[in-house]
């Protein structure tokens, strides 16, 4: 069969009118009114917090983490079950990373750890400096607990909704919990821009601090004047025209994404040593991938493996980061719970341009696996 994709970009019927229309107007610099939309679009999501649209959301943790003035030695607790990019920017700046591990319930912080874990900081005389906590496939982390720890040790969270936009967390949507929140827009998201990444919060003085810094700090003055040191992270007026668009079907998006979730989980669910992922109490998930646990030793590869020859293309999941040899040395606070779902689990294709048809074709394949064992 044809390529069949995990989550490959998934166009609308306005993306090419925006971008057509930053090339007509010439407007093909960082700002200009795709970029002004589509943040009055991305605000209105977000419990219409402001919105900072930049070049990645790599970049926005790194904004994010100049903002709250972490520096060169700070300790910062980090969620292990993530993409590296959640931790890559603290190598950037010198900060001493933390991993805490994830409980089964939404495979994000585990809470119980994440006190543990800054009480012995503070043993050791160290108090952390921020948490990033991370919404895993667009499954909302456990927020209540997570931010009343957060606020009983005055210690600031930045909140990785980059795969959960459209994900709320008792009618709270990702993003805008947390002091800081970050989004993404990489291709594979649940939309895109190409590539790009935005950042939100509720604080007037945090926003203002990051539209200045985003944009190379320049001063207001009749040359280039600067009083600190500013970073090149917003985002081009031509791909915000392909994020406006994609805004405009965002909920589509997200409403396939269930329904293929559902269409998984009823056809597969049935099998005694697969598990899937369910919504906890005031949890909403856009489904950004639809992940499965396969409780029978290296199933998960076999399965992977059996897609692979099949032309589809299928993940396990994140390889935990206290795993990952560029951080080996990293402290590391766990009760194995990622460990066990990297070695279980797997993504399977999702993408909301996918037809029934194709996701009937998958799961025949892959009931042609389970079946022989």
């Amino acid at each position: 069969m044809e390529k069949v994709w995990l989550s490959s970009p998934h166009m609308g019927e306005n993306e090419r009118k925006y971008v057509n229309e930053a090339f007509d107007t010439n407007w093909i610099a960082p700002l200009g009114a795709n970029v002004n939309e589509f943040e009055k679009l991305l605000s209105q999501k977000l419990n219409n917090q402001e919105v900072l649209s930049l070049s990645s959301g790599t970049g926005a943790i790194h904004l994010a983490l100049t903002l709250l003035n972490i520096k060169r030695g700070d300790v910062v607790i980090c969620q292990s079950f993530t993409f590296a990019a959640s931790a890559f920017p603290l190598e950037y700046i010198g900060a001493v990373p933390i991993f805490v591990d994830s409980e089964f319930e939404t495979w994000n912080m585990d809470p119980v750890l994440l006190r543990k874990c800054i009480e012995d900081c503070l043993k050791h005389g160290t108090k952390p400096s921020a948490i990033i906590v991370v919404h895993l496939y667009g499954m909302p982390a456990q927020m209540n607990e997570i931010m009343e720890i957060a606020n009983e040790f005055d210690i600031p969270v930045i909140e990785d909704a980059a795969e959960a936009l459209g994900s709320s967390y008792f009618n709270k949507p990702c993003g805008s919990i947390g002091k800081i929140g970050i989004l993404s827009f990489n291709g594979n998201k649940i939309i895109t821009t190409s590539g790009g990444g935005a950042l939100t919060s509720a604080d007037n003085e945090i926003m203002k601090r990051a539209r200045h810094i985003s944009a190379q700090a320049k001063e207001p003055a009749h040359f280039y004047l600067h009083h600190e040191t500013g970073y090149n992270y917003r985002l081009s007026n031509v791909l915000a025209g392909i994020g406006r668009g994609q805004m405009e079907v965002l909920d589509e998006r997200i409403n396939r994404r269930r329904e293929i979730f559902e269409i998984y989980k009823k056809e597969l669910g049935s099998y005694e040593f697969v598990q899937f992922l369910d919504e906890p109490e005031g949890c909403f998930s856009n489904r950004w991938l639809t992940t499965v646990l396969f409780n029978k030793d290296g199933l998960n590869e076999k399965v992977r493996k059996n897609l692979e020859n099949e032309n589809i293309e299928s993940r396990l999941l994140w390889k935990p980061l206290h795993q990952q040899p560029v951080f080996k040395n990293v402290k590391y606070f766990g009760n194995n719970v990622s460990d066990q779902l990297f070695y279980k689990g797997l993504c399977l294709p999702s993408g909301s341009n996918l037809s029934n048809s194709i996701i009937d074709a998958v799961i025949l394949r892959i009931k042609n696996i389970l079946d022989e064992v």
